[in-house]
């Protein structure tokens, strides 16, 4: 039987939204820089892939442009490789994963670029206009913002303010250590881009040359003090601030997958490989705990459980929703998101999933070249707006 591996992964910094680095980078742009990356770092010739699969969370943002093959083109790809986007919103980067892997497994073809992207900043404003009066009457949670959701999830599953608070100073507290020890210098590209400046005294803006080498969502002088002390966003009976949710921000992030036996002709070594992949809906008003439904599916199917599995990424896209999902799976906290997450790093809806996988590869390697213990298996979990979950596995090489 055929076999996809991951033969390269490649992510650009994150850098804040609006007023970030990225926030005049046109969303193609953004995508080519990790691709471009992904494919030169793989050391094949791109004349074998086939196709880019580009998960984005909100491709209709870009007047449903296909960004996949703009993407393609802005990388100066060859023409033949074809370009297809794809959205389950959060879990858009990983769905990216998933089909690429299985185009090889079940197609036969050679080689593939799964990737993912989000520019908030470059998303047209306002909400929708064309609802469904249908679902709005019958479901109108459907459409509730994530941050409502996450609130929700807090109060009906009894995850205090402080439990929220203290997860998030730990994911900043990890991104910090892995930040001074160089731990994401593997995985980013530096990426020269124009940025927009506003002058706080004239309110002129103008534009710059920027050179982004490193994430700079983060703040390494949280204290658990300062977080007690932030409002939450939708009143004092809520939960949610701007210290316990991920931060709206900007990046791409891209891996190459391809044939294991073409791979070891070429004299490749894989990072690793997608062994599984598991979705599953809940309701839209708690979307959050998606994956406490998506990862027990994904283990069962290959008979393991939760002590089998090494390092865990899973989404921090609230600290109520990414705390419910660990206590109610059991995830030991040494295992679970070992350099931070989103929370600290930040959250590009369409990219994340790809960069989780991504980093819990390389870092799974990292642990194992130090000895001590080896990381085999890895899991990748995201909860998806409307009310799903999803949940990839990977083998650690």
């Amino acid at each position: 039987m055929r076999e996809a591996v991951i033969v390269s992964a490649v992510r650009t910094p994150l850098a804040k939204s609006h007023r970030g680095e990225f926030n005049i980078t046109p969303a193609a742009q953004l995508a080519a820089y990790s691709i471009q990356a992904a494919v030169e770092r793989s050391g094949i010739d791109p004349q074998i892939i086939e196709d880019l699969v580009l998960g984005c969370g909100n491709p209709e943002g870009f007047q449903g442009r296909n960004l996949a093959r703009q993407a393609v083109i802005r990388a100066e790809l060859p023409l033949s490789i074809a370009g297809t986007t794809v959205t389950r919103y959060c879990a858009s980067g990983l769905q990216a994963i998933a089909m690429a892997s299985s185009r090889i497994v079940t197609d036969g073809v050679e080689a593939m670029i799964a990737a993912g992207v989000e520019s908030i900043s470059g998303l047209r404003p306002g909400p929708p206009s064309d609802l469904d009066p249908w679902l709005l009457e019958r479901k109108p949670e459907l459409f509730m913002a994530m941050i409502d959701t996450a609130d929700v999830v807090a109060e009906r599953y009894g995850i205090s303010r402080e439990d929220q608070d203290a997860f998030a100073l730990v994911s900043q507290q990890r991104t910090a250590a892995a930040q001074r020890s160089g731990l994401f210098a593997g995985e980013i590209v530096p990426c020269a881009t124009r940025t927009a400046v506003k002058d706080k005294d004239t309110g002129e803006i103008s534009q710059r040359e920027t050179l982004v080498t490193q994430d700079n969502c983060n703040r390494p002088s949280t204290t658990l003090e300062g977080l007690l002390k932030l409002d939450p966003i939708k009143g004092p009976a809520k939960f949610v601030t701007a210290g316990n949710a991920s931060q709206l921000s900007d990046g791409s992030a891209a891996c190459v997958v391809m044939d294991a036996r073409l791979a070891e002709r070429k004299g490749l070594q894989p990072l690793g490989a997608l062994r599984g992949f598991a979705v599953a809906g809940c309701e839209p008003d708690e979307m959050g705990i998606g994956p406490v439904l998506a990862v027990p599916k994904l283990l069962a199917r290959h008979r393991l459980g939760v002590d089998d599995i090494d390092l865990w990424e899973v989404n921090e896209a609230f600290a109520s929703q990414a705390l419910y999902c660990q206590r109610r799976l059991g995830i030991p906290g040494e295992r679970l998101n070992v350099n931070g997450g989103a929370i600290s790093i930040g959250h590009p809806f369409g990219m994340t999933g790809v960069r989780m996988a991504g980093h819990l590869l390389l870092e799974g390697r990292r642990r194992n070249a130090l000895g001590g213990g080896v990381a085999k298996w890895g899991v990748v979990t995201m909860c998806v707006a409307g009310g799903m979950g999803a949940a990839g596995l990977f083998e650690i090489f």
